[in-house]
């Protein structure tokens, strides 16, 4: 476990400004409860201080995890978010979209936003930012990006793709076997 360093510190940040923008000072200034970023096995962390000063006392070979996993780097140094982090996406997102509930299956089968699956949108979303969503009682299913923009996909056929998915909450299910290892 060690801190990040400048580089993937930056990497990480712009991915994730990409989804909850500004917002990125909530995570790291909390007054309540002061967290950090730490990296062990190529996984980036989002845990408490207090937490961290306990792992300290734990080997790096025995550590499998702490915290909250927020992504990991691939080999070629791209910062890839997990499914995992999810929470912490929707709570501080930018850009939201709401699907019904006859799109609910369609998206956790690992398919893209289509326009007819659309409940809402946020207002002016422009195109390919970072979106989360959600179900239509506010249950955050995924994030993604968007392929048109609110204005653009308003006039979108009903068969037209809002978003593209990234990750979902079926992943869990889909690929047990490879997300942990």
């Amino acid at each position: 476990m060690r801190p990040l360093t400048e580089d993937e510190t930056k990497t990480m940040f712009e991915k994730l400004a990409n989804y909850i923008g500004r917002n990125i000072t909530h995570l790291i200034n909390r007054p309540d409860d002061p967290h950090c970023f730490r990296l062990q096995k190529d996984r980036v962390y989002y845990v408490s201080e207090n937490v961290m000063r306990y792992a300290t006392s734990v080997g790096r070979v025995e550590l499998m995890s702490l915290g909250l996993c927020i992504g990991k780097f691939t080999k070629t140094g791209k910062f890839r978010l997990h499914i995992t982090s999810l929470e912490i996406l929707a709570q501080y997102a930018r850009y939201k979209i709401w699907i019904k509930p006859n799109g609910e299956m369609s998206y956790l089968y690992g398919n893209n936003v289509l326009k007819a699956h659309v409940g809402k949108m946020s207002d002016d979303i422009p195109e390919h930012s970072g979106v989360i969503v959600f179900a239509m009682n506010d249950i955050p299913m995924g994030f993604g990006v968007t392929a048109k923009s609110t204005a653009d996909a308003r006039r979108l056929d009903p068969t037209g793709i809002v978003a593209f998915r990234q990750g979902d909450i079926g992943e869990y299910l889909r690929e047990e076997d490879t997300l942990f290892t």
